[in-house]
């Protein structure tokens, strides 16, 4: 079956640069923030949702949902991020049937990659073979924020400070990434990671995945917990 690897980390800490990195070394890519999106796609329940949720100041000049103008009501806020993840709808099943779907019809030799800011907490890298954390120091994610984003510094910040400690999901992750390095040194790295967790996988030889140490260690909130379910 393909190598899948779930790549994770907080805004701006290069997720998307290493995940270009193993496009180039041949995997297949998926970014679960784009694939999410279409979950409120114009004309789809979640859209309705979104709309009644955060009202109409969220749509852009063409009736779509401006994903800045809702990041704007969610970050820093856990309670409107609860509100925006159950408007949305099925996020779990989406994710997991595209995993599924690269198991049924990739090569045996072929490797795959899912991205998300959130991977570990709702438990998307129990359906991966391996979950790589990229980090970032704070001021290296802040410039790249208001250099990529164009925020003002407080708005960099308040997405930085909304965003989950790296050093709490390391336990959960088989390779960690700092990314505050040139990109020729980072291509070099993450390089070496693939080929050696490639190399392990076709000898049939990978281990488990830390993540699921961790999960039985950090189980999931119950329903009855948080007085409903949690989907991340």
């Amino acid at each position: 079956m393909p190598l899948v690897i779930g790549v994770t980390g907080s805004i701006a800490a290069g997720k998307s640069t290493v995940c270009r990195i193993l496009e180039d070394l041949g995997a297949t890519h998926c970014n679960a923030d784009t694939l999410v999106h279409r979950l409120y796609d114009p004309g789809t329940p979640g859209f309705d949702r979104v709309l009644a949720e955060f009202g109409p100041d969220v749509l852009d000049g063409e009736g779509r949902v401006d994903r800045k103008a809702l990041g704007g009501k969610v970050f820093g806020d856990p309670d409107a991020m609860r509100r925006l993840t159950r408007a949305m709808g099925d996020i779990s099943g989406l994710i997991q049937r595209t995993i599924e779907e690269w198991r049924a019809t990739l090569a045996g030799d072929a490797s795959a990659v899912m991205e998300a800011v959130n991977l570990i907490e709702p438990g998307y890298s129990a359906w991966c073979d391996q979950t790589w954390l990229v980090v970032a120091e704070s001021d290296t994610a802040r410039g790249r924020l208001m250099a990529r984003n164009g925020f003002s510094r407080d708005e960099a910040d308040q997405r930085l400070t909304s965003q989950r400690d790296w050093r709490l999901r390391a336990p959960a992750s088989d390779v960690i990434i700092h990314n505050d390095v040139p990109v020729a040194e980072l291509e070099a790295l993450v390089r070496q990671e693939f080929v050696r967790v490639r190399a392990l996988k076709l000898a049939d030889e990978l281990p488990p995945s830390a993540y699921h140490g961790w999960r039985a260690d950090n189980p999931p909130p119950q329903p009855s917990e948080t007085g409903r379910s949690s989907t991340g």
